[in-house]
């Protein structure tokens, strides 16, 4: 509970800190989201208070799960991810490219994410006026040599 850096207190809705009996052994909430994704180690021992957090928060993953590369890390605990996809056009029997930014949610779970690393968001309830989607794991970059489209 050391993280108090906003102005209201921070603290997780599941723990009662007011115990008489001093216990800091399960002092801290966490669930696994399911579909076959692993909890982060960070949000099992971290200190973060994040109530959009699909690990320590009140936020559920239903709906899509999408895959996409980080464009931007300026905002706080918010990212923006770029898909990237071939759209066919049938009068000239051939593909063009095209994108699609999305704002999802990234959790102080998730320590180091920047620009070109890969990131696998789900869909939950609307978290502000354009963040509908959480990270729920995350692949560093991998560098192969030359410039190249990035998804495929």
């Amino acid at each position: 509970m050391s993280e108090q850096t906003e102005r209201s207190f921070q603290k997780q809705d599941a723990v009662f800190l007011n115990a008489k009996s001093v216990s800091k052994k399960n002092s801290r909430w966490y669930k696994d989201i399911g579909l076959g994704y692993k909890t982060p180690t960070e949000a099992i021992e971290g200190t973060y208070i994040d109530k959009k957090c699909p690990f320590t928060g009140n936020v559920s993953i239903r709906g899509r799960i999408l895959t996409g590369v980080v464009v931007s890390t300026k905002m706080k605990r918010t990212i923006i991810v770029r898909r990237d996809y071939l759209h066919y056009i049938p009068k000239y029997n051939r593909y063009e490219k095209r994108h699609k930014n999305l704002a999802a949610h990234l959790s102080p779970a998730f320590i180091g994410v920047e620009a070109g690393d890969i990131v696998t968001v789900g869909q939950c309830r609307p978290l502000s006026k354009t963040v509908r989607f959480n990270v729920i794991k995350h692949q560093k970059k991998v560098v192969k040599g030359s410039k190249q489209f990035q998804k495929f």
